[in-house]
């Protein structure tokens, strides 16, 4: 989730840090005087993805799965819509829009969302295009792939339309209209 609030609502770039970042077991250390010039943590271990019975794997599909999403739908060069319709700390949401999509992202631990109401500018029908609750990313599939969901011309945290989503805790979700 992490990585794709850093890539959605970063900037224009996003970058695949290497260093202490989430999922790699150890840090990167090159060589000079204070590791008396060693090689040993000099590397990056990507073998690890490719271990089925590690979680790395699930890190790298969903790597590959954002990198995908914004070859499909480009959402990441300059000038992009961008707009933060709701930041609710009590139920630790956050939705935005950027380029055509519609992102929704639940930090709660613990809190996952039942029709919950989410803003958006444009009307028409929605699908989930990248969930990081999919079972290639480690989740538990509790939204169905090909729900489709239809906007109300209502306005909702400053957007003339909404849609009610189910919002599983600890999860992004990523809309695009499919009309």
């Amino acid at each position: 989730v992490i990585r794709m609030i850093t890539m959605a609502l970063g900037g224009e770039g996003y970058l695949t840090f290497m260093g202490n970042e989430f999922g790699h077991p150890e840090w990167i250390d090159f060589p000079r005087l204070g590791n008396d010039w060693s090689y040993h943590h000099a590397r990056r271990q990507w073998h690890l993805a490719d271990q089925t019975h590690l979680r790395y794997i699930h890190l790298n599909n969903f790597d590959s799965a954002m990198m995908g999403l914004e070859e499909a739908y480009p959402f990441l060069h300059e000038g992009t819509h961008e707009y933060v319709s709701l930041k609710n700390q009590g139920d630790m949401l956050i939705v935005a829009e950027k380029g055509q999509l519609l992102f929704v992202f639940n930090m709660h631990p613990t809190n996952s969302y039942q029709s919950y109401r989410v803003g958006t500018f444009w009307p028409g029908k929605y699908k989930i295009v990248l969930d990081s609750d999919w079972a290639e990313f480690g989740g538990h599939e509790r939204n169905d792939r090909n729900t489709e969901f239809f906007s109300k011309p209502e306005h909702w945290c400053g957007r003339p339309h909404y849609l009610e989503v189910y919002s599983p805790s600890r999860t992004v979700q990523v809309f695009a209209r499919a009309d």
